[in-house]
C-alpha cells in the first residue's frame, strides 16, 4: 500500500505530518533529546528494527533535522546529531508529551514526567504566542493564506 505525500501542500500541519507520519520518527527524536547518538543505543532502546531505524535516521538527516558525526575511522562509525531544525521540533515533541499527557491517562497522567533541569520542578508544555505571551487554541485562530507580497518593479533597459 502506498501513502500519500504531503510534503508539496501548502499547509504546515500537512508538510510535518509527511516527516511525522510513521511512529518511529518522534520516537527517534525523543531518544535523540534524551541523550542518545548511536544507531546501537536508538536500537537497544526503541527495539525497532535495523532497517527500519537506518531508513529512519538516514530521513531525518536527508531532511537536515540531524547531521552525522564520524566517531570512529575502522570501521566508520557515526553519531547522530541535532542540528538547529532538529532542535526546533522540540516543540513539536512537547505539544504531543502534553496532549499525551493530559488524554491518554486517568488523572493521575503518565509514569514519566519532564523535570526542569535547573529548578527540579515538574514542567508542563504549553503552546503559546511567541509574541504576546498568551495561550493558543483552536478557537482562537483561524487559517489563512499569506498576502502576496508585490514584487519589486523591473528595471529592464535601465541604465
Amino acid at each position: 500500500m502506498r501513502r500519500t505525500r504531503f510534503d508539496d501542500w501548502p499547509c504546515p500541519i500537512a508538510r510535518t505530518t509527511d516527516l511525522v507520519g510513521d511512529w518511529w520518527t518522534p520516537l527517534v527524536m525523543r531518544e535523540v533529546f534524551l541523550g542518545r547518538r548511536r544507531f546501537e543505543d536508538f536500537q537497544r532502546s526503541l527495539k525497532v528494527p535495523r532497517a527500519v531505524l537506518a531508513r529512519r535516521l538516514d530521513r531525518l538527516v536527508e531532511e537536515g533535522l540531524l547531521k552525522k558525526v564520524p566517531y570512529e575511522e575502522r570501521p566508520p562509525r557515526y553519531e547522530y546529531r541535532l542540528t538547529d531544525k532538529g532542535k526546533a521540533f522540540w516543540d513539536v515533541l512537547a505539544a504531543m508529551w502534553r496532549w499525551g499527557s493530559d488524554w491518554l491517562w486517568g488523572e493521575n497522567g503518565p509514569p514519566v514526567i519532564l523535570i526542569d533541569n535547573e529548578t527540579g520542578v515538574e514542567v508542563r508544555p504549553l503552546v503559546v504566542d511567541e509574541n504576546t505571551g498568551i495561550r493558543l487554541t483552536g478557537r482562537r485562530l483561524r487559517m489563512s493564506r499569506k498576502p502576496k507580497v508585490a514584487k519589486p518593479p523591473s528595471h529592464a533597459g535601465a541604465n
